[in-house]
């Protein structure tokens, strides 16, 4: 069996929306597109060594998939840029047809009993990035065994969380703790 972490980039308010970009993610009004920019630099750093070292496939939601395609098809080859793209995509959709980044699978129909059913196979980490709805699902049907979770010292008030008020109730255990020297926290929790 294999096992889905969640890497998401989180403030302390526990918004996940737009951290990278100042239009990342306007949607619902969001006005705070591009919050953990000022950090990205150490953060990505931390995020290459703690969690995509051992070998991985990602699980995206459509708008992070075709953000991400948009990027890394064409970026500069790299360690990074060869890892994404070799990476297998699986892409929770039921419009996107045409998948163009290398080693793209659609899933639709079903999103949970699919990603259930690529739960049961052997194969590598599914690590999910970004994707807020996705997420949500996911968490809807007890499907992640890992949060991989990086918390940035501000608050943006209004916006897309992580856990949402529907969230059921868990108890996880941390297994690991960093942080960055400009205060974004690390926190690793497994179920």
């Amino acid at each position: 069996m294999r096992e889905l972490a969640i890497l998401t980039f989180v403030t302390l308010d526990g918004v996940m929306q737009a951290p990278a970009q100042p239009d990342e993610d306007p949607s619902g009004g969001f006005q705070r597109s591009g919050w953990g920019w000022p950090y990205w630099e150490e953060v990505m750093a931390q995020v290459g060594q703690e969690a995509m070292q051992e070998p991985y496939d990602l699980l995206l939601g459509r708008k992070t998939y075709e953000s991400f395609a948009s990027y890394w098809v064409n970026a500069e080859e790299g360690a990074e840029t060869n890892t994404l793209n070799d990476s297998t995509k699986y892409v929770a959709t039921n419009t996107l047809t045409n998948l163009e980044w290398q080693h793209s699978i659609a899933l639709n129909g079903d999103i949970a009993a699919e990603v259930a059913k690529l739960k049961a196979q052997d194969g590598k980490l599914l690590q999910v990035h970004g994707s807020w709805q996705l997420i949500q699902l996911l968490l809807a049907h007890d499907l992640v065994d890992e949060f991989r979770l990086w918390v940035f010292p501000l608050t943006v008030g209004p916006g897309k969380r992580l856990f949402d008020e529907d969230t059921a109730p868990k108890n996880l255990q941390l297994v690991k703790t960093a942080s960055t020297p400009n205060g974004v926290v690390m926190t690793i929790y497994r179920r």
